[in-house]
């Protein structure tokens, strides 16, 4: 079975495109980049489901450009089950059922925006196409098997985010969890807003730091204030 990552990037309709090669060509970087490709060939191979589908790897990098980033949301990996991973971290397709970890954001959104209505549609296009990065830290994973691609990605997810830390100011980064706040690490605090917070999943939301955060309300206000578009965060 063949298999070009760069193949894939090269479909990207964004400059992102171009951020991307620029990671993925790094001499440093190619046993890392190899060893990805070896590890996706060998599932598909054995006929392991792999989500998101193959053209949806790169799907948050397709709504906007680089320079347009707004806000980065980091997710751990994609949904492990048929038809919900899509390529943004926490969203699901129109018609599928509302994960809990999701449900529990539109709960805090509920009480932070105002006008905000809990919908019963979890597509979150329409927040990806105002500049907000939805990033996996892997951006595939093995049917019923989390994290199981985690290895082989987080090299260049990490330098996506060291990249957007370096290259842009005035991002907003939400940290939701533990292992999301780890990459607290790869951002510069000096230029950026970074929002930490409990995982919204109902494991650790209930247990306080997720219900009443108002990540949303303060990005929009950390926004406003370097002059940036807010963020309209209604989906109905």
């Amino acid at each position: 079975m063949t298999f070009s990552l760069l193949k894939l990037v090269e479909k990207i309709n964004t400059n992102w495109k171009e951020q991307l090669l620029n990671i993925l060509n790094d001499v440093a970087k190619n046993q890392k980049q190899n060893s990805l490709i070896e590890k996706l060939v060998e599932d598909m191979g054995n006929n392991k489901p792999v989500y998101p589908p193959l053209n949806m790897i790169f799907n948050s990098m397709t709504k906007f450009n680089f320079e347009e980033t707004q806000i980065v949301i980091i997710g751990q990996d994609p949904y492990h089950t048929e038809s919900k991973a899509m390529g943004l971290s926490f969203s699901v397709p129109d018609g599928e059922t509302l994960p809990p970890s999701l449900k529990n954001i539109f709960k805090e959104l509920d009480t932070d925006i105002e006008d905000f209505n809990i919908p019963t549609n979890g597509d979150l296009t329409k927040w990806s196409s105002q500049g907000v990065l939805l990033l996996n830290s892997a951006l595939t994973v093995v049917e019923g098997r989390p994290n199981s691609h985690q290895k082989e990605w987080i090299f260049l997810t990490d330098e996506i985010i060291s990249h957007i830390s370096n290259e842009l100011e005035n991002v907003v980064f939400m940290l939701w969890g533990n292992f999301a706040k780890d990459k607290k690490k790869l951002i510069n605090t000096e230029k950026h807003l970074v929002l930490e917070a409990t995982h919204p999943s109902p494991l650790s939301a209930h247990r306080g730091g997720w219900f009443g955060c108002k990540h949303f309300s303060k990005a929009n206000t950390y926004l406003d204030s370097k002059n940036k578009q807010k963020i309209n965060w209604l989906l109905e």
